[in-house]
């Protein structure tokens, strides 16, 4: 049986759920009694239903430590910036339809009460279907193209020589991009393209893209090292606001913050062209622990195997 997170490599679901909790309460007694409960959930069994990811500060209460978690930290570049907003936990909802995921929100609550309280709630859904099988982001450009596959999926996004409790874990960086779709749609199909160093038509790379365009400046092999995540990523919309929910898992943050600190302008002064349509309003690590025997596995949090059993029972 696999001791990752399902939903960690399993492709993206027709409707999403991202549900981000924050403590109401520093005992860590009572969080060990929430995250007991969330544990116990029959829906982790599986994995395809619901993925967790632990943030730093409630790491911290617990009096534990996951070498390698941190907070995410405002970064900003040549003129852009982007926003560290830390939450103490995420709740990855997937489904195939919604009304099974307010369900499942609601059981969260209920399981994580008092200690935790919900905070954000953003749906998310799949959105068509690219060239290479992939899902679409809004602006209708293939997303997750160069994701690796097989056991290099699982070589980038999952810590394997680890001890217990930590191999199979994965560290997942979460940010929601709003898009400006007055001024994407100003530009030219040849000016979109140019951006995004793709032709929205056939997701084939232009080999005169400028430096500027975002293939070149997030290309995860010309790095050194080659810096490779599994993107994981969903559009989102709420009222008249819509973008992109990118999620990236990690062996380590190494390869995203790689990425990201090229996409600002921080290597070379050059920044994205994507931040020309679209701006991060939000940005979180956390930490997906492993699953053993079809739950939940926090003994890296000081939590046993058995406390989950207690409180299913």
């Amino acid at each position: 049986m696999s001791l990752v997170q399902n939903a960690v490599l399993a492709d993206v679901p027709p409707v999403g759920c991202y549900v981000f909790f924050d403590l109401t309460s520093r005992e860590a007694a009572q969080v060990r009694q929430s995250l007991a409960r969330l544990a116990a959930l029959p829906e982790l069994a599986g994995g395809q239903q619901l993925l967790v990811g632990v943030g730093s500060e409630l790491v911290q209460v617990l009096g534990a430590q996951v070498p390698g978690l941190h907070n995410f930290e405002t970064i900003t570049g040549a003129g852009v910036s982007v926003p560290g907003t830390p939450s103490a936990l995420l709740c990855w909802l997937r489904g195939h339809d919604r009304g099974d995921l307010v369900h499942l929100t609601r059981r969260l609550q209920q399981a994580l009460a008092p200690a935790l309280r919900m905070t954000q709630m953003v749906e998310a859904f799949r959105h068509g279907r690219g060239p290479n099988g992939h899902g679409r982001d809004l602006t209708g450009y293939e997303d997750g193209t160069e994701n690796p596959q097989d056991d290099a999926a699982l070589d980038a996004a999952v810590l394997q020589v680890a001890g217990p409790g930590l191999a199979g874990s994965s560290f997942m960086a979460v940010q929601q991009w709003l898009h400006d779709f007055d001024a994407f749609e100003t530009m030219t199909e040849q000016a979109r393209d140019q951006m995004m160093g793709r032709r929205r038509s056939d997701n084939e790379e232009l080999e005169d893209a400028p430096d500027s365009a975002h293939v070149k400046r997030a290309a995860q092999e010309s790095f050194e090292p080659e810096a490779f995540v599994l993107r994981r990523s969903m559009p989102w919309a709420a009222g008249a606001q819509s973008g992109l929910m990118f999620v990236a898992f990690g062996k380590s943050f190494d390869a995203f913050e790689a990425i990201l600190r090229r996409m600002v302008g921080l290597d070379d002064g050059l920044v994205d062209a994507l931040f020309g349509i679209s701006r991060p309003i939000s940005s979180a690590y956390f930490w997906c622990p492993p699953m053993l025997g079809g739950r939940l596995d926090m003994r890296q949090l000081g939590l046993s195997l058995k406390e989950s059993s207690d409180a299913l029972a």
